[in-house]
């Protein structure tokens, strides 16, 4: 039977398994009636998948437009026909290249600049992902996307294969990201293995592994929850009164005392999270994103907070 939760559970995605697959194992675990996912990792990637039960649910574009962190692997002389591992190889050349060179080659990448997109990617036409057409041998034009590269270290070299960290905006392909570094160095290359580390301010230190998450029993499972109000943390908090609250929850503006205007997190009485509001400067303050409440609903202020 399925249950009313809203609250997040930071997994370890393991690698082999699509985000949908492991977000399935994890609603079935806590027989959560409604469950999605913040940012999807290919089957090949690895690491840190927010999984949002319940009106969390409605928050997911927080995470969705935050900064990302990743451990890659980019493998030199090998290109293929995807851009990764999972794709059969297009062709081969022979590497010789300095760390200097590399290093170069990582300045062009690093700020803000133009990137198109993949083909093998969940990037939609005409209502249809781009993989699907990739798989039929399908190429189309794709508009270039500005992205930001803030971090693009070389943390080390083991023969043809670079171990990078990559810090970036939303939107930023890394699969592209190392197929345009061996375009680059002349050599070509793929990405050969791809780990998220960090999603906006949680990291993979907060997260637990599918299979140890499996092995645990029902308790240890809740104590992984965390309150949904945790992806809102970077907006002020508005505090409203019982007349407020019950005005704003039903969908109207109301007025709070003046502040500097902007996206805030929104509570009633018992520090119940009512959702995310628009405030003015003037203090006019209207509903953006509104949570449903009904009797017996899960309530984040009564999970404990862990991991944070």
């Amino acid at each position: 039977m399925r249950r009313r939760l809203d609250a997040v559970l930071f997994l370890d995605k393991p690698s082999g398994m699509t985000s949908n697959g492991a977000l399935q194992v994890a609603k079935r675990l806590f027989g959560a009636g409604k469950a999605g996912h913040s940012g999807t990792l290919d089957p090949l990637a690895s690491g840190l998948l927010p999984v949002l039960f319940g009106e969390a649910t409605k928050f997911s574009q927080f995470l969705l437009d935050s900064d990302k962190e990743y451990l890659a692997d980019v493998r030199l002389g090998v290109t293929t026909s995807t851009g990764d591992a999972e794709g059969e190889v297009t062709a081969r050349r022979a590497v010789d290249v300095s760390d200097a060179a590399i290093e170069a080659a990582l300045a062009r990448f690093r700020g803000e600049f133009a990137q198109i997109p993949p083909m093998h990617s969940a990037l939609k036409r005409n209502g249809r992902p781009l993989y699907e057409l990739a798989r039929k041998g399908a190429v189309i034009a794709r508009e270039p996307r500005r992205v930001v590269v803030r971090k693009l270290e070389l943390l080390g070299r083991a023969g043809q294969v670079l171990h990078l960290r990559v810090s970036c905006s939303k939107g930023t392909y890394v699969r592209t990201l190392g197929e345009d570094l061996g375009a680059a160095l002349g050599t070509g290359a793929h990405l050969a293995a791809l780990r998220r580390t960090a999603a906006g301010r949680f990291t993979l230190e907060q997260a637990v592994p599918l299979q140890l998450l499996a092995a645990m029993d029902e308790a240890a499972r809740e104590r992984l929850l965390v309150p949904m109000d945790a992806l809102l943390e970077s907006l002020p908090r508005v505090q409203l009164d019982r007349a407020l609250a019950q005005s704003f929850s039903h969908g109207r503006p109301v007025t709070h005392a003046p502040g500097p205007g902007g996206r805030c997190r929104v509570y009633g009485e018992g520090a119940v999270l009512l959702g995310v509001g628009e405030m003015s400067p003037a203090g006019d303050l209207r509903p953006v994103r509104l949570l449903a409440r009904s009797p017996g609903a899960s309530q984040a202020a009564e999970i404990p907070r862990k991991n944070l």
